[in-house]
């Protein structure tokens, strides 16, 4: 068992509050995500979680248990960290084991259970090597592996990708994919990638200045951002905005396009939200605005065009890669009614 819960959790350092008030319930065997910019609190809420960082107020329960004052030790949690953290001197062997021997386990016991982590990592031609003779992926996994062997009730992840290479990235997620699947065990992960986020997680935490911002499975907060926050944050490119306002039934953008509103629950609506996938590139003075393609990024599988809509911004439109080469011609932008968002006064969803 591993489910964890944060009830009203708040971290003070000295006047300065960094977390303020955050509940959370993370269920048994679930990989959630802490994703947000930096400085948002995310790294904090993790080594509070972990009892590397007292709580200032509220309660950290675990499996019902109020551990919110037990020391690291007692949390029977494991944390992978950023730097690996392995023993120069001691072979992957003897840096995966090394927690049990402190703790007087049988050797037996260490060796079957340092075999069983190297198996799951796929570590076995790698046992008597020093971490200065590994990549940067293998020495995660020996990290990972060493938090393994000690079976905890659920792994703390703190930005463990951050320090590999793009590729090694790729590799390392489908890695930590398939752990989870194996080792069905609550996971803690924090990220400032969201393609790890949206990649990884059964479900996403967006935090903001010590706040939770939205909780929700990856599609729920891609599809239905509650906020214009989570809408900018969550999706790469990210959501185009533009200034509107509605007029009966009907959308009016600032430079004068229209489109149906849908919905007279909108009709507070002053912005309007929109993903570049759902624009299509139309003739000139058709569709809901006008623009001039400043830039366009030819990705493969994708075009990214950059189009300059005078007072609505730059809106960014995604494209097949087989589409053709517009830069620097004027177009029009239709906008898919189905996959409007809009936002009131306050930035939230309405």
């Amino acid at each position: 068992m591993g489910s964890i819960s944060l009830k009203s959790v708040e971290k003070w350092f000295g006047d300065v509050q960094v977390i303020k008030g955050v509940d959370l319930d993370i269920l048994d065997g679930e990989l959630i995500i802490f994703v947000g910019p930096s400085g948002c609190g995310k790294s904090t809420l993790l080594r509070m979680i972990s009892g590397l960082e007292e709580t200032s107020r509220g309660q950290i329960m675990l499996d019902g248990e109020d551990v919110t004052h037990k020391v690291p030790s007692e949390r029977e949690l494991s944390m992978v960290f950023q730097s690996y953290a392995l023993y120069p001197h001691l072979s992957v062997e003897e840096n995966m084991g090394f927690a049990l021997k402190t703790a007087g386990a049988p050797k037996a016991e260490i060796a079957e259970k340092v075999q069983r982590a190297a198996d799951i990592l796929k570590l076995d031609d790698y046992m008597d090597r020093r971490p200065k003779d590994l990549s940067g992926g293998q020495r995660q996994r020996v990290a990972i592996g060493r938090a393994i062997v000690r079976k905890p009730k659920g792994f703390l992840f703190d930005e463990p990708l951050s320090n590999l290479d793009a590729s090694l990235r790729v590799d390392m997620r489908f890695e930590i994919a398939r752990l989870h699947k194996t080792l069905e065990s609550t996971m803690v992960y924090v990220t400032h990638d969201q393609v790890e986020a949206m990649t990884l997680a059964d479900r996403i935490v967006v935090l903001k200045d010590g706040l939770i911002m939205q909780v929700g499975t990856p599609r729920e907060l891609y599809e239905g951002p509650d906020n214009v926050f989570v809408a900018q944050f969550i999706g790469s490119p990210k959501m185009n905005l533009m200034p509107c306002r509605t007029d009966g039934e009907a959308y009016v953008l600032a430079e004068g396009g229209r489109g149906a509103l849908g919905s007279t629950a909108r009709r507070d609506a002053v912005q309007l939200g929109i993903r570049p996938e759902h624009i299509s590139v139309v003739a000139k003075g058709e569709g809901q605005c006008n623009g001039t393609v400043q830039v366009s990024e030819y990705l493969g599988s994708d075009y990214f065009h950059y189009v300059d809509c005078g007072p609505l911004g730059i809106l960014t439109v995604r494209v097949p890669g087989a589409s053709a080469d517009i830069e620097g011609q004027g177009v029009g932008l239709a906008f898919s009614p189905e996959n409007l968002h809009f936002f009131g006064a306050d930035d939230q969803a309405l």
